[in-house]
Formats: structure tokens, C-alpha cells, sequence
């Protein structure tokens, strides 16, 4: 491998723009790594495993929240946004993990969950005290019921777990909860609700803190004028939000919502250098983009290309309008293959078509059966596809070792809100969620000394760490690689597409490097260039079925 590209993007502290083409890590804290043997992941387990990220490669590490919570939605109904879990450690702690990481010249990001807090926030306890008409009420969403007796909800809007999105309290009110009922919405409307959380953007800005990922960025702005909007049954869910693709929804995706991020860019350019934030917006992606002006957040998470199928047209469409789209709002294109929201890519990739994943995981992933060698395969071509695009790439914990999703967990053990209030038609995100195999023994495989709080299969000890450190073409190496290599190449944020063969992706970066991804059933020729990497070797000097190859520019190939 050569030296490449003196015109690449500065990444180092000074740069005030390291995040437009930077690999960020994805921490689910609680699964990462357990340092003092609760069976939940620390904020000092994280610290002892940092130089498992800086040797890996990558730019940044995101945390999902550590904040104190229930756990009534896996970290993510925050009862003080402004600390930590005591069973997740100490502010001193967190203080010494991002010392740490700025040490090996990674940066940090952290979770904010604005749109609502837990049921056991300071101010949910004094908004239940209060009762109806107070100062404490109003920073949440409290209306009366209708019906003779205000027994039925305000509204027909429903939980995204499942049921209605309203919850009555004891004196008769009800409290809007578009989540879990442990997780009441703000009201953003409230002045003190938009104070608190400058305060908080600040608290966190000041201990270092690299920048933020927005939970639910479009959830915040709600149309509350009486009387309520119904939605009907047909624009329920997340297919209101293409037919209501215009800023109408009643509590999605309002064009009002994008004031508070002016506001919040505000408090983030004070700092130098600014802090960066991308927004998780399920929307289509015209209005996605808008979360990522500049005056705003920066950037929003691609969703549309996580969803799309292992179809050579079908991306060259999404990465075209993606790239397309962010450049017209100034904003770096995101690229995401897996996450804790959704079934692992490794096996999300090799699902036939049509394949509804909530049934599959029923089924304890046997209906129907999948080809794990088939969807590693897939998801290392996809990752060097992934990692050849212009803009910023996002990696979720354990992707780097080719885990695939825990589709078999026991129904006793499922922890995720959405098992239960679905009433068990949905078997939730927990499969994505189990924890880290560090070590090839042990009672959770070096995850901690004990028991994990969820169980692993006995296969995670072939994808572990130790198993795959010095073995010769793992997926970890192909990540360091692949990494290693990134930031040699990295040039503007352009690509032209090449012309291919059907079911071929070919595009070329700044500086002649090019990637090449043969989604097709057969091998195909590479074209003339160097061979920099291939995500498996070469058949017979053909490019296999579901291999991605990155080559340059002389003609000379290099062995596989």
C-alpha cells in the first residue's frame, strides 16, 4: 500500500471540520464492556477497552446514554441528563474516559434525548405532585380525556412501542408518552424545557465533550392547539411521515423544530473548536437534510441508505440522491449499516427480500434459516463500500468482529419495552444489543468477570477479540485495514460513477482510487488499477460474488 493524496482532509484536533469524513464508533454502553462485574457495561470498562477503538482506526467513539435511568428503554428514558448511572460509574469516571480518548486522539460524542425525559425526572415527580394547571404540568404535554368523564385519550395518537400514546394519571389528566409510558414528552413550547437544555449542551461542551447525537431530532415541535388532530389508522407509524412529508404531522418532522436547532448551534459555535452534532430524524430524506444546514445540527443520519436492499441499482439510487441532497444543504453525507435500533447487518443482508424482520425474529431467526458465512461475506463488501463513499461513516459495537444478530434470546430474558407493550407480536431490539465477546472463555467472554446481562451464544467465542486478533484476513484486520488505508486516500467529497456491468457498483474518488462492488451471483473482471483491498480474495483474479476491491491508479495489481 502507498502513501496517497497530500490534499486529504486534516482530521487532527485542530481541525475544526474532522467530523465531515470521519468513522465514528457506536457505544451501547451497557453491552461494550463490564469492569466491575455487575453484568451491566461501565463507563471504566469503555476506558480499559479505548485502545481496542484507537487500534482499530477510527476517529470518534459515540456513547449512547450512561445517564441515571430505569432501563424502562435501555438507557434512554434519562432521569438526570446531566450525570451518570451510578451502576454505569461517576462524572469523575466519564472525566477520566474522555481524557483518556483525547489521549489516543479520539473524539467524543455523546447521547442527548430532548424529546422527552424518564417518569422518575425531578420534574415528572413534581408535575404529578402538582396537579392539573400548573407551572410543573406545563413543561410537559398534560391534556384533559374526552368522553363524558375524560375516560378516553385526548388524541388516537399511538406509541411507537405499541398502544395508545397517552397515559392517565390518578386526578384524571392524561400525559402524551410517543415511547414507552416511562418516558413523557417535553414540552417544547416551555421556555425553562429550551433553557434546561442549553444548560445541558454546555454541561457536557465543558467537560470535553466532542459533540452530540440528537435522539428523535424530529420529535420536539408538536402541534398542541386544540382540539387535538386524529391521525386515523392509516397515518399511523412511520408511513405518516412520507404522506405527511410537508411539515404537517402533528408531532413529527414540524418545520417549527428546526428554530430550536438554530438556537442550539448558538451554543455550540461558542466553543472552540464548534461542536458537532448529527441528528437521528426518520424522515424522508428532503427533509432530513434540512436537521443538517449549517446553522442547525451539521448533519442527520442516512436511514434510507441502512434500508436499502443488496441491489446494485437500488444503492447507486440512494448514494446519488444522499450525496446530492447533502451537498445542497452544505452538509457531509452519513452512511450507517447497523445500529441498536435494528437487526445486525450481517444478517439483515442475507434476509430474501421481503423477509418481515419482526416475524424472523419470532421465529428465533429459523424462518426462515440463514447462510452465516453468505452475510459475512455481504457485510464486509458492504463495510468497504460503506467506508469508500465521501462523508462521515457510522460503526455500531461488534460490527468490526462480524457479529450477526441474536435472533434466538428466550422470551424470559428480553429486556426491550417493545416485547411487552407490543403484546409480544414484536419481539424488539435486544438481539442487536447482546454483549461484546472480548475473550474466547469465560462466563460472558471478557465482556466482565460474571454473567452478561444478556446471554451470548456460545458462537460469540469464535467472534471474539482474542479468537480474531492474530488471524489472517479476519474482519478485524479487514477493518484496520480498510481503516488504515481511508485515510490515506481520503480526498474531497466527490465521486463519478464508472460504467459497469449489471449488478456491479463502480465509482472513482479524487485522486483516481476507485471501489468496485459486485453484487451479482457471478465473478467479474476487475478493471485495470492497482489492488489496494478486497473484502474477500480474489477467484481465479475475478471479483467474487459480494466482494467490494478498492483499487488505484497504476496498472500494477497487488497480490490478494
Amino acid at each position: 500500500m502507498t502513501e496517497r493524496s497530500a490534499s486529504a482532509p486534516d482530521i487532527s484536533p485542530k481541525d475544526p471540520n474532522w467530523w465531515r469524513q470521519a468513522v465514528i464508533y457506536q457505544i451501547y454502553p451497557r453491552s461494550f464492556a463490564d469492569a466491575d462485574g455487575d453484568g451491566l457495561g461501565d463507563i471504566r470498562g469503555i476506558t480499559h477497552r479505548l485502545t481496542h477503538l484507537s487500534t482499530l482506526g477510527v476517529d470518534a467513539l459515540w456513547l449512547s446514554p450512561f445517564y441515571p435511568s430505569e432501563l424502562a428503554d435501555g438507557g434512554y428514558d434519562v432521569a438526570d441528563p446531566r450525570d451518570v448511572d451510578p451502576r454505569l460509574g461517576t462524572l469523575d469516571d466519564f472525566d477520566a474516559m474522555v481524557a483518556e480518548a483525547h489521549r489516543l486522539g479520539l473524539k467524543v460524542l455523546v447521547d442527548i434525548v430532548p424529546n422527552h425525559t424518564s417518569d422518575q425526572h425531578v420534574w415528572f415527580q413534581e408535575a404529578l405532585r402538582s396537579g392539573p394547571g400548573s407551572a410543573a404540568r406545563d413543561r410537559y404535554v398534560f391534556r384533559d380525556g374526552r368522553g363524558a368523564h375524560g375516560e378516553l385519550p385526548p388524541s388516537d395518537w399511538q406509541s411507537v412501542f405499541g398502544g395508545s400514546a397517552w397515559r392517565r394519571v390518578p386526578d384524571g389528566q392524561w400525559y402524551l408518552h410517543l415511547f414507552a409510558p416511562e418516558q413523557p414528552d417535553l414540552d417544547w413550547d416551555n421556555e425553562e424545557v429550551r433553557a434546561d437544555f442549553r444548560t445541558t449542551l454546555r454541561f457536557w461542551s465543558d467537560r470535553g465533550v466532542d459533540g452530540f447525537r440528537i435522539d428523535v431530532a424530529h420529535g420536539l415541535a408538536k402541534d398542541l392547539t386544540e382540539p387535538l388532530r386524529d391521525l386515523g389508522d392509516d397515518l399511523q407509524g412511520e408511513e405518516a411521515l412520507v404522506t405527511m412529508a410537508d411539515g404537517s404531522h402533528p408531532f413529527y418532522d414540524r418545520d417549527e423544530v428546526h428554530e430550536i436547532y438554530r438556537d442550539w448551534r448558538k451554543v455550540l459555535d461558542a466553543y472552540t473548536p464548534p461542536r458537532m452534532a448529527v441528528a437521528e430524524a426518520w424522515v424522508p430524506n428532503h427533509r432530513r437534510v434540512l436537521y443538517a444546514r449549517a446553522d442547525e445540527l451539521g448533519q442527520a443520519f442516512n436511514f434510507e441508505y441502512l434500508k436499502t436492499g443488496w441491489s446494485a441499482s437500488e444503492l447507486r439510487e440512494v448514494i446519488t440522491v444522499s450525496l446530492d441532497t447533502a451537498r445542497a444543504a452544505g452538509a457531509s453525507a452519513t452512511w450507517v449499516l447497523s445500529n441498536h435500533d435494528v437487526v445486525r447487518h450481517a444478517s439483515r443482508l442475507v434476509l430474501p427480500e421481503g423477509t418481515d424482520a419482526d416475524a424472523w425474529l419470532l421465529s428465533g431467526g429459523r424462518t426462515p434459516a440463514l447462510d452465516a458465512a453468505r452475510g459475512l461475506r455481504r457485510a464486509r463488501a458492504a463495510t468497504l463500500l460503506m467506508l469508500a463513499l465521501p462523508g462521515s461513516s457510522y460503526v455500531y459495537q461488534g460490527e468490526e468482529l462480524g457479529l450477526p444478530e441474536v435472533a434466538d434470546l428466550p422470551p424470559e430474558v428480553l429486556q426491550d419495552p417493545i416485547w411487552e407493550q407490543t403484546g409480544h407480536v414484536r419481539k424488539g431490539r435486544d438481539g442487536c444489543r447482546v454483549p461484546l465477546p472480548w475473550t474466547r472463555t469465560g462466563p460472558s467472554y471478557g465482556f466482565g468477570p460474571g454473567a452478561a446481562w444478556l446471554p451470548q451464544p456460545e458462537s460469540f467465542a469464535s467472534y471474539s477479540v482474542e479468537a480474531q486478533e492474530e488471524a489472517e484476513g479476519s474482519t478485524p484486520e479487514l477493518y484496520r485495514t480498510a481503516l488504515r488505508l481511508r485515510r490515506k486516500l481520503l480526498g474531497d467529497e466527490s465521486l463519478t460513477w464508472a460504467d459497469s456491468a449489471p449488478g456491479v457498483l463502480q465509482f472513482v474518488r479524487s485522486g483516481g482510487w476507485s471501489c468496485i462492488t459486485n453484487l451479482s451471483p457471478e465473478p467479474v473482471p476487475l478493471p485495470p488499477g492497482e489492488l489496494l483491498l478486497t473484502s474477500t480474495p480474489l477467484e481465479n483474479g475475478h471479483l467474487g460474488p459480494d466482494t467490494t476491491a478498492w483499487l488505484g491508479t497504476t496498472p500494477q495489481r497487488a497480490g490478494t
